[in-house]
């Protein structure tokens, strides 16, 4: 498919197959996707993402989920040893298959469905050869690090000139560095966060950089007497200042914040700044717990709002930024720190050319002000009648029946809206380039990131003794050394010690024998799998234990088990010690987040999996496996075949009624003629022997008499003619009722074939939670030897 620089194949409309090119202007004004899970907006989003790249523009993804990554694997020949690799070797052994076969197969059904939307490996060897993908981890160092609080560097800006754009900055940048520490404050009435923004203007206002290290020593003792017209002590008291300095070098002397200070520096320019390949800069967030998101989120978006202005004006789309999943970060109710660099960027990025991409499930879930400032709607198909009414709310003129059109949207279908036009297309999106092998682990981030991140800008980390005060210049070494003495725990908090007999004490990575103590957490919770087409309503109790707590749950720090009061003791090991790296244990802010952050991890991770017959609408129950529901879907096959052969009948009833009738009649007729012809021909016979012969011999032979007998000869052959037009049109009526026979062989044969297939065609379908679905029923604090 051969297109022009700027415009974005993205489907083909699903009526006349033609294909659906969205200019890339229509993104200045940036654009919206809406779409329940399952409706294929993730992969649209793909597909937008792809052109933009092919066109030249660079790219920088927000992926809370850890699946957009995907753009990277783009395989022009889409050969079975490169899809090899990315197979799931358990999908592959629940059908039978080995890897390779799957990889195969997979190879096999791709080069079709690309050939399909004429997408050639000429093309995808483009989009591969002309891009540099990279995947930066915030928090962590599985991919390329980003040194998000190391440097606190001051925008290259005029400050009487952009005095109103540093201040943005400034306060999505306190309000990041607050949130991350769990710390509520309103930029316009919040001391905490009042404070530190006249911290950092100050410095930034003398062309100095900060870091975080130096911005927490000078809140005790800020370079300033007065907040506005009061006292500095009277506005915030120094014993109040030295509180939030100790809460925020907490934050600092977590053995988890040096990954957050280390790696290429957050500077947009760098991520997204041209240099030869067209950059798409991917940032991975799916090993961060909501609140680490929100900060990342705010932050990065932020510095997006002071790169852009900084750029020359332009109307032609210079760069794209995409969020998936936007839940959260803009809500119609709430007003959380991400929100106002999001309005920000939509109400004013158009005029640098730089257009946001938001992503999400709900139209509900989206402050109405960001869905008004998009120029382009793409609407999938949709949950509830209430996200169809905010959709139709927004939509004026157009396509007749649309709320119709909507409901009647099917999966990998979509509505385009372009405000501009007032006009709407139907379309069906295309195969995506890359290979969309779902959310990366974090080994197969690192291994793609293996050759960057040997040339990666490292950061060294910012030692705690930087900080001013003597209080808050504690080193990391002295607040992560083992104590003899428990700490506090919040509120409500069970605390328990695991027992060295426990079963799975090995699989949890303790050491039996150890008196060296760290916090894990127990947790029991409820879960409710629900799909209202399947029926299913399933309710089920699980149990787990997260370890290591630190704030961050990942796969691999969830083991799941059925744990009870067996496996732990109410009284510590002889000689305990602990250790108090994280003190987040004491705030009950820590254990709600641990619970947010559980169903984020259970909804993205936790499914069930049943069968469904999709010809006979037919689901299988939780427990019932594929046998039993194989023989289900027969005997229902077989119901629904006896029901169609019922009104099969009742449609040849008459037919056949009629055809009886007639043959019954027809040879009623034959009989009756043949019995006249008979009678006839009988008294042709006996009255030519008592006329004709007895005339013939008594010589009276004359014309009269040859006449009389004609005339019986007339009557004779007439009615042998009757007789036989009679036997053709019962013979007529019986090849009719035999036709109608082989007519009915057939149509019953083909309700046997088509009940038959539909109940062979059994599909897997996986039923995942929502959050609303999962209940923590408990969680308590678990002290776990590690040595």
């Amino acid at each position: 498919m051969e297109t022009k620089k700027g415009e974005f194949y993205i489907g083909r409309e699903s009526d006349t197959r033609d294909p659906v090119l969205l200019k890339s202007s229509a993104l200045t004004t940036h654009g919206v996707i809406f779409g329940m899970t399952g409706s294929g907006k993730t992969g649209l989003g793909v597909n937008m993402l792809e052109e933009a790249l092919l066109s030249g523009i660079p790219t920088l993804i927000l992926d809370p989920k850890g699946d957009m990554g995907n753009i990277m694997l783009n395989f022009p020949d889409s050969a079975p040893e490169d899809l090899e690799p990315w197979m799931d070797a358990a999908k592959a052994r629940r059908k039978g298959q080995t890897v390779a076969e799957m990889a195969a197969k997979e190879s096999a059904e791709r080069q079709s469905d690309l050939a399909e939307d004429e997408i050639t490996p000429e093309r995808i060897r483009q989009l591969r050869d002309n891009t540099e993908f990279k995947i930066y981890t915030p928090g962590s160092s599985i991919g390329i690090g980003m040194n998000v609080l190391g440097s606190l560097k001051a925008p290259d800006l005029d400050w009487e000139d952009h005095s109103e754009i540093i201040r943005d900055e400034i306060e999505g940048l306190v309000s990041s560095i607050l949130v991350l520490a769990g710390i509520e404050s309103d930029p316009v009435s919040g001391p905490e966060h009042i404070l530190i923004s006249t911290i950092v203007e100050t410095w930034w206002r003398q062309g100095k950089d900060l870091d975080l290290a130096t911005l927490v020593g000078q809140i005790p003792k800020p370079p300033f007497r007065k907040l506005g017209v009061f006292d500095l002590e009277m506005f915030f008291s120094e014993k109040q200042r030295m509180k939030l300095a100790l809460q925020l070098n907490t934050l600092l002397a977590s053995p988890s914040m040096a990954s957050w200070l280390e790696g290429e520096p957050l500077d947009v320019e760098n991520l997204i700044g041209r240099r030869g390949k067209t950059p798409c800069a991917i940032i991975y967030m799916a090993h961060l717990s909501e609140t680490e998101r929100q900060f990342v989120v705010t932050l990065l978006l932020s510095k997006v709002v002071t790169w852009m202005r900084s750029r020359p004006g332009t109307s032609e789309l210079g760069a794209l930024i995409y969020m998936d999943e936007a839940f959260g970060y803009a809500p119609p109710s709430a007003e959380p720190p991400s929100k106002k660099p999001i309005l920000t960027i939509l109400k004013q990025a158009r005029a640098f050319g730089v257009g946001l991409v938001l992503v999400t499930q709900n139209p509900v879930d989206l402050d109405y002000k960001a869905m008004s400032n998009a120029g382009a709607w793409i609407v999938g198909r949709l949950q509830t009648d209430n996200d169809k009414r905010r959709i139709l709310d927004g939509i004026s003129g157009g396509l007749p029946d649309l709320d119709t059109r909507i409901s009647s949207l099917k999966k990998r279908e979509f509505l385009l809206h372009l405000a501009k036009k007032s006009s709407q297309t139907i379309f069906k999106r295309r195969q995506a380039m890359c290979y969309r092998f779902g959310p990366f682990t974090r080994a197969q981030v690192a291994s793609l990131m293996e050759p960057f991140k040997a040339t990666a800008v490292a950061q060294p980390p910012l030692a705690a003794e930087s900080v001013q005060t003597a209080s808050v210049s504690a080193s990391l070494e002295d607040l992560n050394a083992p104590a003899d003495i428990a700490p506090p725990v919040a509120p409500g908090i069970e605390t328990v010690y695991l027992d060295p007999g426990t079963p799975w004490i090995t699989d949890l990575g303790a050491d039996p024998t150890g008196t060296c103590l760290a916090p894990a957490a127990a947790v029991t919770v409820q879960l409710l799998y629900d799909d209202v087409r399947a029926s299913v309503n399933h309710n089920e109790t699980y149990e787990a234990v997260i370890f290591p707590l630190d704030g961050m749950i990942d796969v691999e720090d969830v083991l799941s088990v059925d744990h009870d009061d067996r496996d732990f003791r109410r009284e510590p090991p002889a000689g305990a010690s602990y250790q108090l790296g994280n003190t987040k244990l004491q705030n009950k802010t820590f254990w709600t987040a641990l619970q947010t952050d559980l169903k984020t991890y259970l909804a993205a991770n936790r499914k069930i999996e049943i069968w469904k017959c999709p010809g006979l609408k037919l689901y299988a129950r939780v427990d019932e496996n594929r046998e039993a529901f194989e023989a289900r879907c027969r005997h229902a096959a077989d119901e629904a075949a006896d029901l169609e052969v019922s009104q099969l009948r009742a449609q040849y009833a008459k037919r056949i009624d009629r055809l009886q009738d007639q043959i019954s009649s027809a040879d009623t007729r034959v009989r009756e003629l043949e019995a006249d012809a008979s009678a006839r021909t009988q008294s042709e016979v006996m009255s030519g022997i008592g006329d004709l012969l007895g005339a013939f011999l008594k010589g009276r032979v004359g014309s009269r008499t040859l006449s009389s007998a004609a005339s019986r000869r007339a009557a004779s052959k007439k009615a042998r003619v009757k007789l036989e037009a009679a036997e053709e049109k019962l013979s007529d009526k019986q090849k009719d009722l035999l036709e109608l026979e082989h007519e009915l062989e057939e149509a019953l044969i083909v309700i046997q074939n088509e009940h038959d297939t539909m109940a062979s065609t059994i599909e897997s379908l996986d039923i995942g939670l929502e959050k609303t679905d999962i209940q923590v029923s408990e969680a308590k604090l678990v002290w776990v030897p590690v040595a």
